[in-house]
């Protein structure tokens, strides 16, 4: 550096972002800081390919940054000099280059915003936030508009996003005179549609695994090689998103839903990691969505561009606001009291159940799983179990390369385990083996049989289903959308009940063997 810094600006590894208004002219009065920390890989056990996946498209944002001149200092996991707290390394550093001013952008975890906010109430210098420039709403804005309400409702919130950025409509109305065409995207997989392989990029890690295992950074799941595969900057991000706009938006929204033991990707973007990390903003891939769309209105349906939208500018941007709407709160809430642990082989994915185990296994392989295998295969089996929410969120957190607190806690807690009593979601998303014989092609394979409720080799989603709504009928009777279901129950024989009751009593005090 020629000259020495006066002011600090710190950037996260969710910050990744070079549109932002920070880059746009170099003043090398300006230092910029990023920094690998013990904080940030110790609060919860991560996935290997989650840890290196940050890692190394840090590393790669600071260099990008460097090569346009900007002045970056670039704090590694073993420099000797590092104290693995992002403010003792801040307040080193202050007083290292003699700063005058400190910035840094906002954070998207409520814990790192009370700690950074809480070490600017004690330096002698002035300081500022900015804005992350990413996302399409405020923290305040999903607040303001369910003020005084009960519960979040997301279309209602989707809708007035429609209305205000003018996606997919025409005037004051939808295109095509439907806001929401889900019903239409949930189909199982068709095995004569073909699956596009998935864009695997090769990102040499072998350095950065070499590094963490020097530093006995916990970790778990496996990577096959010294190559990650996931997008490390943006232009790898672009490709993705171009990729999947090419190969398979065409079919995304109709088997967004779907499982199959022949692909882990299916027609899914996979773009998650890339847009919670800043590299892509939520704008320009739904823009790039509806271009593509427009210019291809025989080959993708309106009920594919509308699912896609869906999902980050009405569900992405709704999950923040409930965040930062109820945070600190909403990670203690527990609606059902459930005290279980979470079973090993969510760890191991060692389970005579194939739904469970090809999830799992997957998700240990790829810290990647969709939506569907997360809420209604793992987050399933975990609520009709009673497990902690603790550590259902735990788990989440760590083993998913896309999780950061402000949308795992609010989609695991809120939407997969019900904790918020109802928030989020208007009713519990539980299912017995029913649904997934309807959506995948993994019970074909299975050591239990998906039909029958009871009996030794019944599978384990069937009576524990029932034995969830038996267990908690108090809370959950008088839900308008779950009446049918304790119908259903009271029309059952006692016998018939008792012997539901007995099996899943049976599984669930041999959790461990299931």
């Amino acid at each position: 550096m020629k000259n020495a810094p006066t002011t600090l600006r710190l950037i996260l590894g969710d910050q990744l972002n070079l549109k932002h208004s920070w880059f746009k002219t170099v003043d090398e009065n300006v230092l910029f800081v990023l920094m690998e920390v013990r904080q940030e890989t110790d609060y919860v056990k991560h996935h290997l390919r989650k840890v290196l996946a940050f890692f190394a498209s840090m590393r790669h944002f600071a260099r990008q940054l460097q090569a346009r001149g900007h002045p970056v200092y670039y704090l590694k996991l073993d420099d000797p000099a590092n104290n693995h707290s992002i403010p003792e390394n801040l307040r080193h550093l202050i007083e290292k280059f003699s700063i005058q001013h400190f910035e840094y952008q906002s954070p998207d975890e409520y814990r790192l915003d009370e700690q950074l906010h809480t070490f600017c109430q004690t330096l002698p210098i002035s300081h500022a936030v900015k804005d992350s420039e990413h996302f399409l709403t405020s923290r305040e804005a999903l607040r303001d508009h369910f003020k005084n309400k009960k519960n979040y409702l997301m279309e209602s919130f989707y809708r007035m996003m429609r209305r205000r950025y003018g996606l997919l409509m025409e005037g004051d109305q939808p295109v095509g005179g439907k806001w929401n065409y889900d019903v239409q995207n949930r189909q199982k997989y068709n095995p004569r549609i073909p699956v596009p392989p998935p864009l695997c990029f090769k990102n040499p890690v072998g350095p950065l695994k070499e590094m963490l295992q020097a530093m006995r950074v916990t970790t778990f799941g496996t990577i096959d090689s010294d190559d990650l595969i996931w997008p490390i900057h943006r232009e790898q991000a672009l490709e993705l998103l171009n990729y999947f706009l090419k190969n398979g938006f065409r079919y995304f929204g109709t088997f967004q839903d779907a499982m199959t033991r022949d692909s882990w990707a299916l027609f899914h973007s996979r773009l998650s990691f890339a847009l919670n990390t800043k590299m892509l903003h939520p704008l320009e891939v739904i823009e790039a969505a509806i271009e593509t769309w427009q210019e291809n209105p025989t080959l993708i349906e309106l009920p594919q561009i509308e699912g896609f939208v869906r999902q980050i500018l009405g569900w992405r941007e709704f999950m923040r606001g409930v965040y930062w709407a109820q945070m600190p709160d909403y990670a203690t809430l527990n609606f059902f009291a459930n005290d279980r642990r979470l079973p090993h082989f969510y760890w191991d994915g060692a389970t005579k159940m194939h739904c469970l185990r090809m999830a799992i296994q997957q998700s240990l392989k790829y810290a990647y799983a969709h939506h569907i295998q997360r809420l209604m295969v793992t987050g399933n089996f975990a609520l009709l179990a009673g497990v902690h929410p603790d550590e259902v969120d735990a788990w989440y957190l760590g083993i998913y390369i896309d999780a950061i607190e402000w949308v795992e806690i609010t989609n695991t807690r809120g939407m997969s385990q019900f904790a918020d009593g109802g928030l989020v979601a208007t009713k519990p998303y539980v299912a017995s083996a029913n649904y997934l014989r309807k959506m995948s092609d993994y019970c074909q394979s299975c050591f239990y049989q998906s039909e029958p409720k009871y009996g030794d080799r019944a599978c384990p989603f069937n009576s524990l289903y029932w034995a969830f709504f038996q267990r908690h009928r108090q809370r959950l009777e008088q839900n308008p959308r779950l009446g049918m279901m304790y119908r259903l129950w009271d029309r059952f024989s006692k016998a018939e009940q008792k012997k539901l009751l007995v099996q899943a009593q049976y599984y669930l005090d041999k959790i461990e063997e299931v």
